[in-house]
């Protein structure tokens, strides 16, 4: 059996998106009642809180102002991505979860971890949140990685929406590799197959485009056969994934037609391509009953 960590802390609770939005705290009760069977066989942890410099590392120190500026103020940065007094707490701890796995990883105490976080990461710019996301999670691990010693990083982004943020902080680089599979016409419009990267980036950055009603058989066809030779090619030294459970059949955000035997068998075909370590960061998925049972079936697998 695997070590893997699990995660997580009560300040995630208090980042208030308000009664009717669906990025909301019932999604990690769902998660923590899903969960709580496997715990004693987890590490869970508790993440901290990191400092301005480490979020440097993607954003601009206006973002992270006006981030703090809409937590301060309790505000809206935008119609979807909102603000309240405790967002900015959490979102600094949403960051130091992935921080938290890297640091254990490293130490040689887990092979694996599971970030259940929130606000999410993915949609996140340089210079811009977005899409509930105030900074990118999975972005900032990445730096951190390299900066302790993971070279060569690879991103698996399986959210139904495509994670534009997390590809534009890396599209000119070729030390991470970013790899998404999304919902064609969805949020935010971008991830069309033919940005790659550019250059010393280019040849960098796949991205595998699912039509709406897609299921079972279209992912695992881009994990079976469209992965497996670019992450062998790439020869990465730890894989961060974007695990946005919104690609399921019961998702309201979305139309795809995945089950949650097919993101097993999806999570299973990640984890045996390369015994590499291997970080989870919870992004979407808004049915809450199904995405704890997904979260579930991922830490199952991570833990073979």
């Amino acid at each position: 059996m695997k070590k893997v960590a699990y995660i997580t802390d009560p300040i995630y609770l208090l980042h208030d998106t308000g009664s009717m939005h669906p990025e909301s705290p019932k999604r990690l009760l769902a998660i923590e009642e899903a969960v709580a069977p496997l715990k004693d066989d987890l590490k869970v942890l508790r993440p901290g809180s990191v400092s301005e410099a480490l979020l440097r590392s993607v954003h601009s120190q206006e973002e992270i102002e006006s981030v703090y500026m809409a937590s301060m103020s309790e505000t809206a940065i935008d119609s979807d991505t909102v603000c309240s007094k405790d967002s900015y707490e959490a979102v600094r701890k949403a960051v130091g979860a992935g921080i938290t796995a890297l640091d254990t990883i490293k130490a040689g105490e887990v092979e694996r971890a599971f970030c259940a976080v929130r606000p999410p990461g993915h949609h996140a710019r340089p210079s811009q949140a977005m899409g509930f996301c105030l900074f990118n999670n999975i972005a900032i691990a990445a730096r951190y990685a390299q900066q302790i010693g993971y070279e060569k990083v690879m991103i698996i982004d399986f959210d139904v929406h495509h994670g534009n943020g997390t590809q534009e902080v890396f599209y000119e680089d070729d030390t991470v590799f970013y790899f998404s599979s999304h919902q064609s016409f969805s949020y935010p419009g971008t991830g069309m197959e033919r940005e790659k990267g550019s250059g010393r980036g280019e040849g960098y950055t796949a991205n595998f485009l699912m039509m709406p009603d897609g299921g079972d058989e279209e992912l695992l066809y881009i994990y079976h056969n469209e992965l497996p030779p670019l992450l062998h090619a790439f020869d990465p030294d730890i894989l961060l994934i974007s695990a946005g459970y919104d690609l399921h059949e019961s998702d309201p955000l979305a139309q795809l037609n995945v089950t949650t035997e097919g993101i097993r068998k999806m999570v299973r075909s990640i984890l045996k391509l390369k015994e590499i370590p291997s970080v989870f960061f919870l992004e979407g998925g808004y049915d809450v009953k199904a995405l704890g049972q997904n979260v579930k079936v991922t830490i199952e697998e991570m833990m073979r």
